[in-house]
């Protein structure tokens, strides 16, 4: 088998693994190996493969990271647009683990009261204090600007 095309199969696997990940770090390094491919199909020799397509990957590795830490959420400094917003409480999806479900922008969410002694009742209007993945954290008041 071509070297060029192992390059190019290793990096349609990186890319598709990056499907799953959604970090981006492993699509650089299928840039890489793409270029890597490249490097091989031109004819240079293995030794000039992997030196460009590992600088690709480091480089794009490096700038991924740079972004991510730019961008990672803040404590209450973040840039939430849906802090303080209001939200109503449509149910208990699980009572124990404090997890609900409201209801906000008319559709229905997965909720976390950030204070485990509130029991409000369904039908209370909550305020979004922050996001966890796709888990919004609510309490009983707004929170403060």
């Amino acid at each position: 088998m071509e070297l060029w095309l192992i390059w190019l199969i290793a990096g349609f696997v990186l890319v598709i693994a990056e499907v799953v990940t959604g970090t981006f770090y492993l699509l650089v390094i299928g840039l890489g190996a793409f270029v890597g491919a490249f490097i091989a199909w031109l004819g240079w020799n293995e030794l000039a493969q992997a030196a460009i397509g590992g600088a690709v990957a480091i480089g794009g590795g490096l700038l991924v990271h740079h972004w991510h830490s730019r961008n990672r959420a803040g404590e209450k400094g973040d840039n939430l647009l849906d802090r303080g917003q209001a939200v109503v409480l449509e149910g208990w999806a699980n009572e124990t683990a404090r997890i609900a479900r409201v209801k906000y922008r008319g559709a229905s969410w997965d909720a976390r009261l950030v204070h485990p002694e509130e029991h409000p009742a369904p039908g209370t209007t909550l305020y979004i204090e922050g996001q966890e993945g796709n888990t919004l954290v609510v309490g009983l008041s707004p929170p403060a600007r």
